[in-house]
C-alpha cells in the first residue's frame, strides 16, 4: 500500500510539472507579462541620427486579451506624426499591427491623436480588435494571439514617425530577450 502512495504522489507532482512547464511555454497566452523598451534613432532602418528617445512600458491583462501600454517621447527632432507597433525583426521594416496615435487621420476609428510636437506622453490599452495586420506579413486584422506570438518572440517593434522622419525617427524591439532564432 505505501508503494502506491508514494507512485501517486509522484503521478500528481509530475502532472503539476507538465502544467507548468505548458504554461511557461506559451500555452495559457503570451509568454511575457510585461514588456519595457527605450527608443531610439539608431535601431530605425535605416538608421537615423536623432536626438530623440522614448519609453515604452506594456503590460498583458491577467485574462491575456488586452495590454495596457504607456509611450513617452521626448526630443524628436520633428512634429510626432503616428506610432505604431509593426511587425518585423530587427534591422527590417514591417508592416502596421497596432496604432497608438496618429495626427495623419490614417488610423482605425477612436485612434487617439498624438501629443506633440516634439515631447509628450500617451498611453492606452489594446486587443485583439485593434490589430490591422499586416495582412501581407501572414497577420490578419483581428488575430491576436499571431500578433502575441511575434512579440513573444522579439519579431515586433515599436516606434514613433515625424515629418522629419516619416519612415520612423525613434524604434526599439520589444522582448528582445524572445528567442531571436524563432
Amino acid at each position: 500500500m505505501r508503494r502506491k502512495g508514494i507512485f501517486a504522489a509522484l503521478a500528481v507532482g509530475a502532472a503539476a510539472l507538465a502544467v507548468a512547464a505548458y504554461a511557461l511555454a506559451g500555452g495559457s497566452g503570451p509568454g511575457f507579462n510585461h514588456l519595457s523598451a527605450t527608443m531610439s534613432g539608431y535601431q530605425e532602418v535605416p538608421s537615423v541620427s536623432s536626438t530623440g528617445t522614448a519609453d515604452f512600458t506594456a503590460d498583458v491583462a491577467k485574462d491575456g486579451q488586452s495590454v495596457s501600454w504607456r509611450l513617452s517621447y521626448a526630443h524628436l527632432e520633428g512634429n510626432v506624426t503616428q506610432s505604431h507597433i509593426h511587425f518585423g525583426q530587427r534591422s527590417v521594416i514591417g508592416g502596421i499591427s497596432v496604432f497608438f496615435c496618429t495626427n495623419l487621420g490614417n488610423g482605425p476609428a477612436g485612434t487617439q491623436s498624438c501629443p506633440g510636437p516634439h515631447d509628450g506622453t500617451i498611453s492606452g490599452t489594446f486587443g485583439p480588435s485593434d490589430v490591422i495586420g499586416p495582412n501581407a506579413q501572414g497577420i490578419a486584422p483581428g488575430e491576436w494571439d499571431e500578433l502575441l506570438n511575434a512579440i513573444d518572440a522579439g519579431k515586433a517593434y515599436a516606434n514613433v514617425h515625424s515629418t522629419i522622419w516619416p519612415g520612423g525617427e525613434i524604434r526599439a524591439q520589444l522582448n528582445e530577450t524572445g528567442n531571436p532564432h524563432d
